[in-house]
């Protein structure tokens, strides 16, 4: 299988994703658009499309980030969805999904950083590819938007600081807020890049201090991961 990763920053890295990829001797190749590089210009090339997060949003001000075009990249998982291929939006990612579909991108109830568990919806508990999650499941966070629905989205995952961690959008397009890909280095490069965590977990409920995050486990949450890719990719 081809897999290509978008990939938004440095420190938004694919993690177990890029990992299972590896192990599972998949083919890989990425669009740094931090470095400028064009996307691809439609699905041809790819089996699977895997939508990486970052810092920006499609509502809000990019100016900050002249590499990263919101319409250019929806217009590519759009390509995707029609060609039948594979996609998975990963935080921002997971985004661009919702608006490929024509949902709208919308501010969450909370900021979420750090370890704390979702819970699966009946969909979600019905659902094969993710019902191996149980009823709960501690998986990783760091965004403070979240995907928009459309009348046909199923809402698999929930948490108390935000109601679409999991969402499945079609048989082959599902949208993750949460990061089941962190990795100790992957939310290291996190840490150093937050410039207001330290006081956001002070003043936030759903924040957790960079002390926390470094002590947090994130083996169960790649394990998981890996389960739903495997049976994912099997459709």
């Amino acid at each position: 299988m081809k897999i290509h990763f978008i990939l938004h920053e440095t420190f938004e890295a694919p993690g177990a994703y890029l990992a299972w990829a590896a192990l599972s001797g998949h083919d890989i190749s990425t669009t740094k658009v931090y470095q400028y590089e064009k996307l691809p210009e439609n699905a041809d090339s790819f089996d699977f499309l895997i939508v990486m997060g970052g810092p920006q949003s499609p509502i809000g001000d990019n100016s900050e980030f002249p590499y990263f075009d919101a319409k250019t990249e929806i217009e590519l998982i759009r390509k995707a969805i029609k060609a039948d291929k594979f996609v998975v939006g990963v935080c921002l990612g997971a985004q661009l999904l919702g608006e490929a579909f024509g949902g709208k991108t919308e501010k969450s109830p909370f900021r979420e950083i750090g370890n704390f568990p979702i819970e699966l919806t009946k969909d979600g508990l019905e659902d094969d590819n993710i019902k191996h999650f149980g009823k709960q499941a501690i998986v990783g966070h760091w965004h403070s938007d979240m995907p928009g629905l459309t009348d046909t989205a199923k809402v698999l995952a929930t948490s108390k600081g935000c109601p679409r961690q999991i969402i499945k959008y079609s048989e082959k397009h599902y949208g993750f807020q949460c990061h089941l890909e962190f990795t100790k280095a992957l939310t290291e490069l996190l840490i150093d890049s937050d410039k207001t965590l330290e006081q956001d977990s002070q003043t936030l409920p759903f924040v957790q201090s960079p002390q926390t995050i470094r002590s947090n486990n994130y083996d169960g949450m790649n394990s998981l991961l890996y389960k739903f890719l495997d049976k994912f990719t099997k459709k």
